[in-house]
């Protein structure tokens, strides 16, 4: 049997939310100059705003895995989305640093929650084509942001408009939130068959995942004993730390190891982010035919190979090659882990493992990649390389742990 398809206008929220969880990220870059010099601050106190904006996200995404079952993901996702509109809104109005940093706490509590929260709900409702593209939108909010931002500021006006038109979607896609709760309740379009070959058999590769609402509740801490868990978070932290150092010192390596321009090195970054969103797209319909689990495996292969690129020394366009090549195979990697949830730790504790996983991602791009950069401090840029080469031999170490399911997971 084919798989039916999750309903169009659930989908459509879900794509247009994780435009949104992007929008703020591209701002920030583009308006802090301008923000600093109309609050008097030096240009490092965007610190305490990315601090606290984490902070707030890595409390919020894992709580929002334990509480799902009882507020319902309709209203978690209004709640969350009204939250982050009242953020960005302080955002615009905010007089002083310290209400600036105040309304990061509360965006990131937003943030956290909604992303926890439609993780959960895709993983039980959504194939993985769809679960792919749905993270792929994430990043063209990252790439508006700056586009809404230089506009503001090029047509004249102050940064306070940039966050305040974002502001606004916010509260229009809460609202949209609020009127759908109901719609949210069923987790069943994706879940109701196994996916079809194209020989007409069902497709036991791919997870077929549980429809929450008929699981027995089961305790917290058994969910917290799983090694699984454990060893899910550890791989969302791993992964993302290798997606965000790469991205962020890609440019240093380039112009200070390889000797390229400043304009060639930011094309290649910009290629870089672009393969992670070419992949998203072009993988979610490979995974949905060929099943996930090949994929996950071939993937993480890839971002090794990639990452041996990065460390070999040699010419520019080799480490630009590896770049490119880790971008486009770490692209269905974190919507696949999450899909495949249920299968490594069962589908009772899907949403709270979820929950630890997406805060784990975030700590791990806060944490790692400020580490590698200590490491390039005290040695050179040309250790980005191996230390990618290192992080991505040990997600491939940690997944395959992870994925040897015991008897006892339901």
């Amino acid at each position: 049997m084919p798989v039916a398809r999750p309903r169009a206008s659930l989908l459509l929220l879900a794509y247009l939310a994780f435009v949104s969880l992007g929008l703020p990220d591209g701002l920030i870059g583009v308006g802090w100059p301008s923000m600093r010099r109309d609050l008097g601050v030096p240009t490092e106190a965007v610190g305490l705003l990315l601090f606290a904006g984490t902070t707030g996200y890595l409390t919020s995404s894992v709580l929002a895995g334990f509480t799902l079952a009882r507020l319902g993901v309709g209203r978690l996702l209004a709640v969350s989305t009204l939250l982050a509109s009242l953020a960005l809104t302080g955002y615009a109005s905010a007089p002083h640093l310290t209400m600036l940093i105040g309304c990061a706490l509360v965006l990131g509590l937003g943030s956290g929650a909604i992303d926890s929260g439609l993780n959960a709900y895709a993983a039980g409702a959504f194939g993985p084509r769809h679960m792919n593209w749905m993270h792929a939108f994430f990043g063209l909010g990252v790439a508006i942001g700056p586009l809404i931002m230089t506009g503001v500021l090029s047509a004249g006006l102050s940064w306070r408009w940039g966050y305040g038109s974002v502001a606004a979607a916010q509260l229009a896609l809460a609202l949209a939130f609020a009127l759908t709760v109901r719609a949210w309740r069923d987790r069943g379009p994706a879940a109701a068959s196994a996916p079809a070959l194209p020989g007409g058999g069902p497709d036991t590769t791919t997870p077929v995942p549980a429809v929450a609402p008929t699981l027995a509740p089961v305790r917290v801490r058994d969910t917290l004993r799983l090694p699984a868990a454990w060893l899910g978070a550890l791989a969302f932290a791993v992964y993302v730390a290798i997606e965000v150092a790469a991205g962020l010192w890609a440019f240093l390596l380039l112009t200070e190891g390889r000797g390229v321009s400043a304009a060639v090195a930011g094309g290649a970054v910009s290629a870089y982010w672009g393969s992670l969103f070419v992949g998203r797209v072009v993988q979610g319909v490979v995974a949905e035919r060929l099943g996930t689990a090949g994929i996950l495996r071939g993937s993480l292969l890839g971002m090794a190979v990639g990452a041996a690129l990065v460390a070999v020394p040699g010419p520019a366009w080799l480490a630009v090659a590896g770049l490119v090549v880790i971008g486009f195979a770490a692209a269905p990697v974190f919507p696949l882990l999450t899909l495949t949830t249920a299968e490594r730790v069962g589908a009772a504790h899907a949403d709270r493992v979820i929950g630890l996983q997406i805060g784990a991602a975030g700590l791990g791009a806060a944490l790692v990649p400020a580490g590698v950069g200590v490491l390039i401090s005290r040695t050179s840029v040309e250790a980005l390389g191996p230390a990618l080469l290192v992080l991505a031999v040990v997600l491939l170490i940690v997944h395959a742990t992870g994925t040897r399911r015991p008897p006892s997971v339901a």
